[in-house]
Order: C-alpha cells, then structure tokens, then sequence
C-alpha cells in the first residue's frame, strides 16, 4: 500500500487525504500549526491519521509522495528533507488531476484570476456541467471524489504551479505577470515568471493558451520559449487574428475563423482590467461553443467577486468600495485608474516588498486622502507623504472607517485598496474585508 503525507490540515490538505484514502494510499496528515475543528472532525470521522502543532519526521518521510500546502514554503527544513530523499512532492492541483478525465481550464496570474474564474464558471454553467475549485471555494481533490463533473475551473496559484509534474489543462489562461510573492523566489522575478508558466509546461498543439497580449513579461517570455499549446493573445490595444480585442467597445473574439462579437457597454464589471477580465473569460467560452447570446446574457448579469471593487454602500452621497482583494500594488494600481471621483484611500498591511512608483500618478490626480491601516506604516508615508494634504495612520479598521466619513465630501469614494497582504492586523484579506464592510454598515 502507498502511503501519501500531507502537509497541511487545511481545505486543500483534506480534501487530498479524503481522495488518496478512497483510492487506496495509507494517509497520514501532518499540520504544524492547529487544524481548525471542522477539519478535525472530518479526518476523524473518516479514520484518516494526523497530528498538529507538530511535524513527526520518522512518519513523514517514509513516503511515497508528499501533498504539500501551497502555504508553505521551499526553504522550510523538513521540505528540504523530503526533496533530499527523493520522494516526490505534489500540489493538491497535480494529486487530484491524475483521478479526472474532466475538461481542466486552469487559470493563473498575479491578478484577475479570481474574477477571471469566477466568471468564465459564470459563463459557462448555464450549458455545461462544470465546478468551481482550486484556489477558490472547495478543494478540488475532495470535489472530484465526491461526484466528478465534466469541466473544472481551476484558479492556480505560484506555488500550486510549483509543485506540477504531469498537470494538463486543456485550457490555460494567464491573466498578467507582475512582482508579487518574490519572497518565496529568492527575490528573482523570473523564478516567479518561470513558475507561472509551468501552467503551459505540459500543454500539446490540441491544447489553448489564452493570455494578456499587452502585457510585456509575458510577450518576452514566450519570445524566448517554445510552447506546444495554440494561443489565443486578448488585447485592448491591437487587432488581434486569433484570439480577442477591443474595437469600439466592443468585444472581438475568433477562433479558427469562428468569429463573435459582443458589446461591453452593460457588462457589470468596472475598469479596464475587468474588459480584459471579460475577453479571457468570453474566450474560454466561445472555444467550448457557448452560445453568443448566453456569453453576452452572462456577462450582463455577473455581480463580480466579494472584496474586489466591491460596492458596499452609498452614506451621505459617498461610495464606500470594498477591495480588500488588492495585496499588490498592481491589484490598486486597477482600483485607482478606475476611480471616476476624488477618492479617501485605505492602504496599507504586510509589505511585500512593494513599489509604489507605478500608483503615483493615480494619487495625484484621484486621491484627496491617505489612511494607512498598518503596524509599520513608514513606508507609505515616505511614498505619498508629500502628495496628499491629509495623511493619516491607525490599526482599527472600524477608526480608519471613521476618519474616512469624516474626510469624504459628497460625491466622492472611500475605498480599500491595501496594496499589501493583511496578516499584520487581520487573519486575511477576506476578514480584512468583512470588517471593513461591518465598519461601514455601522457608520
């Protein structure tokens, strides 16, 4: 018998140990740090061994192949060790692939691909049987045991990628290529440019690769690389053969000479990444002949991602919008280019390294205010300290909330764009997000 160890008790760890059980591996869960009870109780019911706030080398590495959470990292003693004895390491992506024949469309990049799959799922589960997973909702390996569907809609991660071996989606799309996570990558951006396109590694000429042709890391990329998979370029500046662009707001899609048009002036979306968005999700959906009124039907009716633009309320005429989402500069970046009126902006949290060069441009010219909602707010102030007349910094979301509607001027935006991750402050971005939509509700 086989024996799988999986580090890591979390949603992708048990849904592993629940498919590698069903398929006859000896399972053994390993977290170092607490399994929340939920999973406890469904390791337990189903009489899958583990241990937490421990790892037991003697019971780790006597495996045949390691299920490693995305969380935790390559430089990490033990995964050194299991790497040194040869013993292979999967993502949960890789594990629960090799158990479906299921069309995969796997999405990928630094940001978008929340909303990217969220949509293309949208668009596509009116016509076909198709799940939601990866790096989004229900585990993917628990999803697949529990009844398969025909088509997945995967959002991968960096370091999901980065433990693939055999993984093949049949369709691959990267949204965009900008510095994020480069803590994990040696602080190299092209062992993360590298990793990201590890999505198209296994793909052959029957398979798509559907990608942002504006974006420059990745024209240079595949100026340099050869892959097997048909691309299919989206572009909001030029005509695109094959694959999507704009023209007169309007969405042009071809495919092997299959042409649809669809137009974006009610797509419910705001801003020009979300156009983007639209076209790589359209794409997908026109490739598995969807029809062009359900695309179009679809895209007009799609109420967007929680925590990413989104609108929580109007008070006194000004809009409260909730883009907890944003733990890069470049998610802000989009959030300000889309701001339509002075904004009373909420930044800040884990720095990851970030440049805020790109953002300045948008400050000057949209942003009244700066509240900086972190433990070490230096770095901001340094940044916009000489842009703004008011600039600010607390460790309360409901006090930021309050700052905010004390500064903003009908008409006007507060929004939450932190640029950064949330550990600092929140137990994650979404919690971040939660509590700032309860702070607005109790204005």
């Amino acid at each position: 018998m086989k024996r799988l160890v999986i580090l890591g008790g979390g949603e992708s760890g048990v849904g592993t140990a629940l498919l590698g059980k069903a398929k006859g591996y000896n399972v053994f869960v390993s977290d170092k740090g607490k399994i929340k009870e939920k999973y406890k109780d469904v390791l337990l019911n189903n009489e899958i061994e583990f241990e937490d706030e421990k790892h037991t080398e003697s019971k780790i590495l006597n495996a045949d192949i390691v299920m490693k959470s995305p969380g935790i990292p390559d430089k990490v003693a033990l995964v050194k060790q299991i790497r040194e004895t040869e013993i292979k390491v999967v993502s949960e992506i890789e594990f629960a692939s090799y158990y479906t024949d299921a069309i995969l469309i796997g999405i990928t990049g630094s940001n978008g691909k929340t909303t990217t799959a969220t949509l293309t799922h949208h668009l596509l589960k009116q016509s076909l049987d198709v799940s939601l997973a990866g790096n989004i909702g229900d585990s993917f390996a628990n999803q697949i045991l529990e009844g398969n569907h025909n088509n997945y809609v995967l959002e991968i991660s960096s370091f999901q990628l980065d433990d693939i071996h055999d993984f093949k989606p049949k369709v691959a799309i990267l949204t965009n290529i900008t510095p994020d996570h480069l803590d994990r990558y040696d602080n190299k951006f092209e062992n993360y440019i590298a990793s990201k396109f590890k999505i198209v590694e296994n793909q052959s000429a029957e398979d798509y690769f559907i990608y942002d042709g504006d974006d420059q890391v990745i024209l240079e990329w595949l100026g340099n690389h050869k892959i097997q998979s048909k691309k299919l370029p989206f572009s909001l500046t030029k005509v695109i053969d094959e694959g999507a662009y704009l023209d007169n707001n309007k969405i042009i899609i071809t495919i092997d000479n299959n042409q649809i048009i669809m137009p974006t002036e009610n797509i419910t979306l705001e801003g020009k990444h979300n156009i983007k968005n639209a076209m790589a999700a359209s794409t997908v959906a026109h490739l598995l002949k969807i029809r062009k009124q359900t695309i179009r039907e679809s895209l007009e009716n799609f109420q967007g991602v929680e925590h990413r633009l989104e609108h929580v309320l109007k008070i006194n005429k000004v809009q409260y919008i909730n883009d907890s989402k944003a733990t890069n500069v470049n998610a802000t970046y989009y959030a300000l280019e889309s701001m339509d009126a002075p904004t009373v902006w909420i930044v800040g949290g884990e720095d990851k390294g970030n440049d805020y060069n790109e953002l300045f441009p948008f400050v000057n010219e949209k942003v009244k205010a700066i509240i900086c909602l972190g433990l070490d707010n230096e770095k901001l102030f340094e940044a916009f300290g000489n842009m703004v007349d008011v600039i600010v910094e607390t460790q309360y979301m409901s006090e930021a909330v309050k700052i905010a509607y004390k500064v903003a001027d009908a008409g006007e935006n507060v929004l939450l764009s932190p640029a950064c991750a949330s550990f600092d402050l929140f137990e994650n971005y979404e919690d971040r997000g939660r509590q700032f939509k309860n702070a607005v509700r109790n204005l």
